[in-house]
């Protein structure tokens, strides 16, 4: 009689199949979002060489594009309701750091109105995106910080 070799056994095999098709699906859902999420407000940006901030948690941008229009982030608002958003994120975290990304074309008034906003709102770090000149051949959004 057999001793029950064949019979009873652990197999110790994994089967990799399901997780390919796991990590395919996914790779295809990120090729396809990726280019929306690239997707933002249209702003050209001036060139100054600065130094580049260090990046923390989720950044808000305030975005002024060339007809004035202000988004934060990528929804639209009125000045009235940036501060009111900016006055909640500031309750919730002070320390908060926000950008200023204004198009090279929107006049300085407007820039500074902004900015006095954010301030209004309580939040002291504030930031201006800007983008390094191109004559060192590269354009890598940088940003500067203000006090």
């Amino acid at each position: 009689m057999d001793s029950g070799q064949g019979r009873g056994q652990m197999v110790s095999q994994i089967n990799v199949t399901p997780l390919v098709d796991v990590m395919l699906v996914l790779l295809v859902i990120f090729m396809v979002t990726a280019p929306i999420i690239q997707q933002g407000v249209e702003v050209t940006l001036p060139s100054v060489k600065a130094e580049a901030l260090p990046g923390k948690d989720e950044q808000f941008v305030v975005s002024i594009t060339k007809d004035s229009q202000i988004y934060l982030n990528d929804t639209k608002l009125s000045a009235d309701d940036l501060s009111g958003k900016l006055k909640a994120i500031a309750n919730e975290r002070p320390d908060r750091q926000v950008f200023i990304r204004a198009d090279d074309q929107v006049p300085y008034g407007q820039v500074i109105r902004t900015m006095a906003a954010i301030k209004a709102a309580g939040i002291e770090n504030v930031g201006m995106v800007t983008e390094m000149p191109a004559e060192t051949g590269t354009n890598v959004g940088t940003a500067a910080g203000a006090k």
